[in-house]
């Protein structure tokens, strides 16, 4: 049997207090344990300093955990100290795509800053064409190839991060509040963009974020609260206790409020996690059959 993509058992961090005269360790996440199997499509939901990023961080070895453990594909990334080559290989298997795409492109013209990864892999310039072009391919960014970075949109920016990541073929991808800075066109094609990835390309996605909507694409969802594992569940299931997610500050989408405050007046409907469409469709249907 296949090793889980990504596995952490008792995961703490602490950073510490810099308040003058205090020295604790402050504990971001507490005792995580989370299991994610190759190919899934997971999201993590949590209020603005419950941990999530923190723990996104500690996968890709940008952080080391103050203890427990972490495994990806089966190895033990915490037993033993890393050489660089050791990190090298770990973010080749597990991509990161981070919040301000301005951050994460390096050259001046669009296919360079794609090429970059693969080249510092060492591999073969024939190769680095075919994966430059499969990978502005698969973001549809193939036509600005030749474009400056500096001259797109956020949402293509976005794309073109995304892009050189997938040019050095990882296993798994994360995805770090990677539609915070966007506008909603620019949000909308990043994430149909990861999740045509998952869906054609069988990658495993584990994406960080504080929209409801796009966390409800995803086929489960975990909500950190105060560094702990608070829900685990699919969509439906999570989204079905909105008075859990309100209570750990989150937002609930607008389609679940809607079933649930219905709910509440005796109307017994089936769970939609969609947008208020959607909803309203499902409601239709589920009344029109009867």
């Amino acid at each position: 049997m296949a090793e889980p993509m990504i596995k952490t058992e008792n995961l703490w961090y602490s950073y510490n207090d810099q308040e003058p005269g205090r020295g604790e360790m402050q504990p971001v996440l507490r005792g995580v344990d989370l299991t994610i199997e190759r190919g899934e499509y997971v999201a993590i939901l949590g209020h603005n300093g419950s941990g999530k990023s923190t723990f996104a961080k500690l996968l890709n070895l940008i952080l080391e955990p103050t203890s427990g453990k972490i495994y990806i594909d089966g190895r033990d990334i915490t037993a033993e100290a890393m050489t660089e080559q050791d990190v090298f290989d770990l973010r080749r298997k597990v991509g990161m795509v981070f919040q301000n795409p301005d951050n994460q492109l390096v050259a001046t013209v669009v296919e360079e800053d794609v090429a970059f990864g693969p080249e510092n892999l060492g591999i073969p310039a024939e190769e680095i064409r075919t994966r430059v072009d499969m990978a502005l391919d698969m973001v549809g960014m193939r036509e600005y190839a030749r474009h400056e970075p500096h001259r797109l949109s956020g949402g293509q920016k976005q794309r073109v991060a995304i892009a050189g990541i997938i040019a050095m073929m990882p296993e798994c991808m994360i995805f770090d509040e990677s539609t915070a800075m966007l506008d909603p066109l620019g949000r909308r094609e990043v994430v149909d963009t990861i999740e045509m990835l998952h869906r054609e390309k069988g990658i495993t996605v584990l994406t960080i974020t504080h929209h409801m909507n796009e966390a409800a694409r995803a086929d489960r969802i975990v909500v950190i609260d105060d560094g702990r594992v608070l829900m685990d569940g699919t969509p439906e299931q999570v989204f079905s206790q909105p008075d859990v997610l309100l209570a750990a500050g989150l937002d609930v989408p607008q389609s679940a409020a809607l079933v649930h405050g219905l709910r509440k007046q005796g109307i017994d409907l089936p769970g939609c996690v969609g947008s208020v469409e959607e909803c309203i469709a499902t409601i239709v249907r589920a009344y029109t059959s009867v």
